[in-house]
């Protein structure tokens, strides 16, 4: 398996986006038959020749020096993510392929667990680099799973794009998935042999044509901090603010944590949404309890 392909399609995206005009290249004039700079030219601002240029855009990155990458990087003026991601792509390129592979199940550690159920007022789980929420306490499971009382583990990018909820609840569906892309493309060019991450962007693609047309454009970012908008069954709308941090200890796993501003509507959502989320548990103990009382 290669990543020649990625390494060609994105390439050529960011040069197409990237004009004469941002680049300072003179144009003398005339008709441009190709969207944004021409190869010459960047190999030109790249110090670099034309069929050096050439050779990586066709897909081959074998061999390339970082200071070639870092050259590429600042002519094409890519951003943190896009230029972690074409690093990513010529380390994967460079690198003996091992076996594709399957990774063994992962949990989180139960101080983790003890950790996330310490967060009380606050929404919070963990989730791999694959998007499976491994672990979350009461509060996120109230704010995602409104209408169910599901325990197991489920994977974020097949919520957005296959549960058909998730256009109702996340309020502003089209940023929240092309995020969801993004990282998995970031995520993709890190672990390129995943098997398990291979087989969940080849569903998506298959029964999803958004994530498709989403995928084709190998826009990355990162995913460290931002708003969410929200759309509760019991709460109503409302926005919080996101952190994300990288959990020393368990490589690849990143715990996320909702907050508000206080006297905000989602300081009023949140605990609203925590006396709902009582609430449903009791009722749900109580129905269980009469359960086992009746048999």
């Amino acid at each position: 398996m290669t990543n020649s392909k990625d390494v060609q399609e994105f390439l050529k995206s960011r040069r197409a986006r990237l004009t004469p005009e941002m680049a300072g290249v003179p144009t003398y004039g005339g008709i441009r038959r190709v969207p944004g700079l021409r190869r010459e030219e960047l190999a030109m601002i790249s110090g670099m020749s034309v069929d050096y240029y050439n050779r990586l855009e066709r897909g081959n990155l074998s061999g390339v020096s970082d200071s070639i990458l870092e050259s590429l990087a600042r002519a094409l003026k890519l951003d943190d993510a896009e230029r972690t991601y074409l690093f990513d792509l010529a380390r994967a390129a460079n690198a003996s392929p091992p076996r594709q592979r399957r990774r063994v199940t992962q949990k989180v550690r139960p101080s983790i667990q003890h950790l996330l159920d310490g967060m009380t007022g606050i929404p919070a789980f963990v989730q791999n680099g694959r998007l499976d929420v491994l672990a979350m306490n009461d509060l996120a499971r109230a704010l995602y799973h409104s209408d169910d009382d599901r325990d197991e583990p489920v994977n974020f990018a097949r919520f957005v794009f296959l549960d058909e909820s998730s256009v109702t609840q996340l309020t502003a569906w089209d940023a929240m998935a092309e995020d969801t892309v993004a990282i998995l493309r970031q995520e993709a060019a890190r672990d390129p042999h995943n098997r398990d991450l291979s087989d969940l962007i080849g569903e998506l693609s298959t029964k999803s044509e958004k994530f498709r047309k989403m995928w084709a454009q190998h826009n990355v970012r990162f995913h460290r901090t931002g708003t969410k908008s929200f759309r509760h069954p019991a709460v109503g709308q409302f926005e919080l603010t996101f952190q994300a941090m990288q959990l020393p200890g368990d490589e690849g796993l990143t715990l996320f944590a909702y907050t508000a501003e206080p006297g905000s509507r989602g300081a009023d959502a949140l605990k609203l949404l925590a006396t709902w989320s009582a609430t449903e548990r009791a009722n749900h103990a109580d129905i269980r309890s009469s359960g086992r009382s009746a048999n």
